[in-house]
């Protein structure tokens, strides 16, 4: 005998029997049922008595059952539907068989096997904490006058409020016509109501992750104590218990396997396990996402504003963006399993949505690499495919590298160009990136040798497309430098402005250091701005506003003091407001010396003094020649006269 039967025998009436049908009062058409007489008053029989009948169905002699009680156990059946099972015990001692005490209540068996069944389920949850409140939907689609609930081995009412461990255990529902109450629909599927105990909450996890690609496999850890004998995972929406599993040795964990991951899996999980003392907390939460992988029309798109490269203890905008209309989006970091930020999503005028998600502060200690998702708002575990993973840099931790080009940060539209990026730091990588262009930085490097590293950039001929400010990075892959540091070249396409500039100097182009020089730029076509540019220099050429002047366009570009550093072959631009990277033709090479710490300089001087001792040597030899013109004709004379 159970247990629970025990107990219930021992709480037995003191006066009238106690009448009950095991397993349940309700009966599958053509099965039997046992039903039991019990009472503590001792009496020898017990009499069973189908209402309706004048003469009792059945008599027998009882036995001991437990905590003094006596109980007979009568079998009935087969049971039809045709007929009503109504039934009375009532019991009496040998010496007195024709004085029969109080009966017992009446018992009504029900009889199912109506042709239709209905189905049960549970609000909020199968699993619930005492005190807590349930409610049990008995659903038909056919016509059904009176809907029962049933528990195994006890009858139960619905709605329970609140709730009991003495409500845990499982329910059956049954529909009745109106016509007919004794006879019932086919049973619905069982379902598990589970009182959760004051035991310590498991933990749940999923592997290799909670994010998983359609159709691939995924496995579900539960862990509790090493008392647990049974474990079950129920997940949210569903009145059953999803998988249960019971251990056959002593462990304090298991596994719930997907083998092919769908829609149909992906939700929020608990798990709890049953020991001998009871039923353990809920686990928190697991939600388990599927990613539609072949199955989605479109992935977003992730880009960082205004750029990818990050200041450290900077922060940054991500943008998630997608044509598809999703409602929100999820941000992803490489490496968490967890979501770092969902948004609601916004319209962009364009048609589809974005989300704008704010990370930072940003440190270089930390790799940062994202991928964003959308999804709907009727299937939030069910996520787009990924966006492309954004790697974003961190600069400002070591030296910088030089980013240069050989012919200088202007260029003339169709050359071929190569951005070469070099430094005396031992860098592993050199993360090249365009300011405000939506694609993640190019990457290239070398392994460094005898302490040099570097990298070249082809970009090919160079179109309108390739306007824009460049900037490289140096990145290493030791923890202790992972951040990138940068030097800027703004880069400048020559498109065809119908002019070509021109470009002076005052007052000399040969000057000696701490001299002022002034370089003067003039057109005389329309020009908004002017601009400087250094033959063989990474700097950015200077920019100065057009002035008129007697009908010319000009621009002076002031260098004062003079110093070695400004020594070099300089040309003139002009360039329009309306494109700020469309120039005109070069003005012709204008080359500023600086005497006394040049070479050139120096050779300068050396070819004027070889002129001057050229000079020399000349006046030096028409004196001789006229002085000896004049001795010739001295002699002349005298050889005469002689």
């Amino acid at each position: 005998m159970t247990p629970t039967l025990n107990a219930l025998l021992c709480l037995g009436s003191q006066g009238k029997p106690g009448l009950s049908a095991l397993p349940s009062p309700v009966v599958t058409s053509g099965g039997k049922v046992t039903l039991q007489c019990a009472s503590r008053m001792g009496f020898h029989w017990f009499i069973l008595l189908k209402d309706e009948e004048g003469q009792p169905s059945w008599t027998l002699n009882s036995q001991a059952a437990t905590c003094g009680v006596t109980q007979g156990l009568f079998p009935v059946g087969p049971m039809t539907s045709s007929l009503r099972w109504t039934f009375r015990c009532y019991d009496y001692y040998s010496n007195t068989p024709q004085v029969w005490l109080d009966p017992s209540d009446p018992l009504e068996l029900l009889v199912s096997g109506l042709p239709y069944t209905s189905s049960l389920s549970v609000q909020p949850r199968p699993t619930v904490a005492p005190g807590e409140n349930v409610t049990l939907l008995c659903q038909s689609r056919s016509s059904v006058g009176t809907f029962l609930l049933s528990k195994e081995r006890h009858q139960a009412e619905f709605p329970i409020s609140p709730v009991t461990s003495a409500y845990g255990g499982t329910y059956r529902c049954y529909g009745s016509a109106s016509t007919s109450s004794y006879q019932l629909s086919q049973p619905s599927d069982p379902l598990e109501l589970l009182v959760s105990g004051t035991l310590l909450r498991p933990t749940i996890w999923a592997e290799p992750g909670s994010v998983m690609p359609w159709g691939t496999s995924v496995t579900i850890w539960c862990q509790g104590s090493l008392e647990a004998q049974e474990y079950h995972l129920y997940k949210e929406g569903e009145s059953r218990v999803w998988d249960r599993q019971k251990l056959m040795e002593l462990r304090d964990k298991t596994k719930f396997s997907i083998t092919h991951m769908t829609d149909v899996h992906a939700g929020r999980y608990h798990c709890y396990y049953f020991s001998p003392t009871g039923w353990s907390e809920p686990s928190d939460p697991l939600e388990l996402v599927v990613v539609t992988g072949a199955r989605s029309q479109g992935k977003p798109s992730l880009s960082a504003l205004p750029s990818p490269v990050v200041t450290s203890g900077g922060n940054v905008t991500l943008q998630c963006a997608s044509w598809m209309g999703f409602h929100r989006f999820v941000l992803m970091k490489e490496g968490e399993s967890q979501p770092s930020w969902t948004l609601v999503s916004q319209s962009v005028p364009t048609g589809g949505t974005k989300a704008l998600f704010s990370v930072g502060p940003m440190t270089p200690s930390v790799t940062w690499t994202f991928r964003c998702y959308g999804y709907y708002s009727n299937t939030p575990q069910v996520w787009s495919d990924p966006s492309d993973p954004l790697e974003l840099l961190v600069s400002g931790v070591s030296g910088k590298p030089t980013l240069l080009t050989q012919q200088g940060p202007v260029v003339t539209s169709g050359q071929s160009l190569t951005l070469q990026c070099h430094s005396g730091i031992g860098y592993h990588r050199f993360p090249l990136s365009r300011e405000g262009a939506p694609d993640p930085p190019r990457q290239l490097g070398r392994q460094p040798q005898a302490g040099l590293s570097g990298a070249d950039f082809p970009l090919g001929p160079v179109r309108p497309s390739h306007r824009g400010r460049y900037t490289s990075y140096g990145h290493r892959q030791s923890p202790q430098s992972k951040g990138p540091t940068a030097t800027h070249l703004p880069f400048l396409s020559l498109g065809q402005l119908p002019y070509i500039p021109s470009l002076s100097v005052q007052p000399r182009r040969m000057v000696a250091p701490g001299e002022n020089v002034t370089l003067l730029c003039q057109s005389q076509s329309s020009v908004d701005t002017f601009l400087l540019s250094k033959e063989g220099t990474a700097n950015p050429p200077l920019r100065r506003r057009s002035k008129s002047r007697a009908g010319q366009h000009q621009a002076e570009f002031s260098m004062s003091p003079v110093t070695s550093a400004h020594r070099g072959t300089y040309r003139c631009y002009g360039s329009s407001r309306t494109s700020a990277y469309l120039l005109s033709q070069p003005s012709d090479p204008l080359e500023l010396l600086v005497s006394g710490e040049s070479s050139d300089s120096r050779d300068y001087m050396v070819e004027n003094l070889t002129r001057m001792g050229v000079a020399v040597l000349i006046l030096v030899v028409l004196g001789i020649l006229l002085l000896e013109a004049q001795h010739s004709q001295r002699r002349t004379p005298d050889t005469a006269r002689s």
